[in-house]
């Protein structure tokens, strides 16, 4: 199988719904983009390559979400975290299976992948998440 050369969003859930937590890496200086993105911003190469990335993490900051937009509505309230996995790769995402007054900042996350749920309308893509480690 061929490596897809995309390096897209859409690629980047493609690979989720592999099951794969992937990043574009740059193989001019080495630095792993997440989200990926066509261009490098540390020294402008379009070469990368995709690299699967560790789904263990450190909180580094969150927030509690109580107005969500209508198709999280129902999850109300809920945890919105950024965690921070080797490399100093930053992932934001939604923290679940904790309650909401025992998150704390630097506290070991994991992503965990799941499909797309086909009842709602948006976005249709495979999902990811936290949860404690």
């Amino acid at each position: 199988m061929t490596e897809p050369l995309t390096f897209t969003i859409e690629q980047f859930y493609k690979n989720i719904n592999q099951k794969k937590l992937t990043g574009g890496k740059c193989l001019t200086c080495g630095k792993i983009h997440l989200p990926p993105r066509p261009l490098c911003d540390n020294c402008l190469s379009t070469q990368f390559k995709w690299v699967e990335l560790p789904r263990k993490g450190t909180l580094l900051t969150y927030t509690i979400i109580h107005v969500a937009p209508s198709q999280f509505q129902k999850m109300t309230p809920y945890a919105v975290g950024i965690i921070q996995l080797e490399h100093n790769v930053n992932l934001p995402g939604i923290i679940k299976d904790t309650p909401l007054d025992k998150i704390k900042v630097g506290m070991p996350l994991e992503v965990e992948l799941e499909e797309a749920p086909q009842s709602q309308h948006w976005p249709q893509w495979p999902r990811y998440y936290f949860k404690p480690a």
